[in-house]
């Protein structure tokens, strides 16, 4: 399938990809803690949830989510448990990015199958989605905690869980994030794949390249409608 070429499938991921964290920066600062910390706090849970799961143990992203908050949050306020409390219902509640809404829309009415794979809560996508006014774009909420073992992607496990939901073949999919540890792990799971730049960074030479890289959803949507 060429690089634009529009698929039967496109698998988005959540956290970051549809999901605008700044939020949380403000909930840490509202329990008295730096909101640094919360690029250090979200590195930690891939990290752990990574971990986890090439150990054979993976573990569902908010009980990793939770304790790395714990963990982050230790000498920073007196009370951690409520702080953490906080900070996860800040995450929980999150906004969607500005292109998400429009850019789903635009993308279902290309006429392939939208399906969300999260490492969170299929009903933590749905939630988000639903604030956003974008939940009837999208035709599947998916989640790796429903994957054989719960495997976190960038695991293949996720991936052929993804797949096989949707009745999608590999090289009929192609998968949407921010991230590119995704985007490298779809790839070589043989899904095609889409980079959604936002922030105008350099993508790391050391994974595979995503066949597209585009500023927002809705600029993804007018590649593949092209």
């Amino acid at each position: 399938m060429p690089a634009a070429a529009l698929p039967d499938l496109v698998l988005l991921d959540v956290n970051e990809t549809l999901s605008d964290t700044a939020p949380v920066a403000a909930a840490l600062e509202e329990v008295g803690a730096p909101g640094h910390l919360a690029a250090t706090w979200f590195a930690g849970v891939l990290r752990d949830g990574f971990a986890r799961t090439a150990a054979g143990a993976a573990a569902p992203f908010a009980d990793v989510a939770r304790g790395g908050l714990r963990a982050v949050l230790e000498g920073e306020v007196d009370d951690v448990d409520a702080a953490a409390g906080h900070v996860m219902d800040a995450f929980l509640h999150l906004p969607a990015h500005a292109d998400v809404a429009p850019g789903l829309a635009a993308l279902h009415a290309l006429g392939p199958r939208v399906a969300t794979l999260s490492n969170g809560a299929a009903a933590v996508a749905g939630a988000l989605l639903e604030r956003a006014g974008a939940r009837d774009h999208v035709d599947l909420l998916l989640s790796v905690e429903d994957a054989p073992g719960g495997a976190w992607k960038p695991a293949p496990a996720a991936y052929a869980h993804g797949l096989a939901t949707a009745g999608a073949a590999p090289d009929r999919a192609l998968l949407v994030a921010v991230h590119p540890w995704d985007v490298d792990g779809a790839a070589r799971a043989g899904l095609r794949t889409a980079w959604v730049d936002r922030a105008g960074r350099t993508y790391p030479d050391h994974l595979l390249a995503p066949d597209l890289t585009v500023p927002s959803l809705t600029a993804l949507a007018e590649r593949l409608a092209a």
